[in-house]
């Protein structure tokens, strides 16, 4: 009788442990530090001339906790809408990776929605890319004076994320907004839009 106690008290114990927060920080002091210098402000975007920052492009980032109680991640997410909203940057879409923070966390802005809206999306995953490709011209503010047509890009995309507030949601997303997040998450695996473009000249020159 005391053994089955002890076995239900143990089960429920592992039941639990994933649900609570750890207390370990998920960020690092320099990112920190980078994050909380000034908080009222845009943050500067990494650009691929930059020595030391196309090192840091090219890097894949770390799954983010939700947590709204986090003071570093709602600051980083705020700080990230001021940058891709600036009128110097004037962008679609940033992926944390761009400020120099190597977080899986990115900002769409939606074509499709009224209003246009810009949402915040942590840990996006693409679960399934559409056969039907789309010709789309693209940027990057980490390619600064560049623009490209690609013809790669999925038409559509079913994605997997986190909301701010930790919901878990799946949806398919079409057209040019597809194209951003295809972008965004490029980003967080360490992926420019031109690796694309030299794939499909290559591809085209052994046709």
């Amino acid at each position: 009788m005391v053994s089955s106690k002890i076995l239900v008290l143990a089960i429920s114990t592992i039941l639990i442990l994933p649900a609570c927060k750890s207390n370990i920080s998920q960020f690092t002091s320099e990112q920190k530090q980078m994050i909380m210098a000034d908080t009222a402000s845009a943050m500067r975007v990494l650009e691929i001339t930059n020595t030391n920052d196309s090192i840091l492009l090219r890097e894949k980032s770390e799954k983010i906790i939700p947590d709204t109680t986090d003071i570093i991640l709602e600051t980083i997410i705020s700080r990230m809408y001021k940058t891709v909203t600036d009128s110097i940057s004037m962008g679609v879409g940033i992926a944390a990776p761009q400020v120099g923070i190597l977080k899986q966390i990115i900002w769409v802005q939606r074509f499709y929605k009224e209003g246009i809206p810009f949402e915040v999306y942590l840990n996006p995953k693409i679960k399934q890319y559409s056969k039907l490709t789309q010709e789309c011209r693209e940027g990057c503010l980490s390619i600064p004076d560049r623009m490209d047509t690609l013809n790669s890009r999925a038409y559509a995309i079913l994605i997997e994320y986190y909301t701010q507030k930790g919901e878990y949601k799946i949806e398919m997303v079409e057209d040019f907004t597809a194209v951003i997040f295809q972008h965004e998450i490029d980003h967080l695996n360490g992926i420019l839009y031109t690796d694309h473009l030299q794939e499909e000249m290559m591809a085209s020159s052994q046709n």
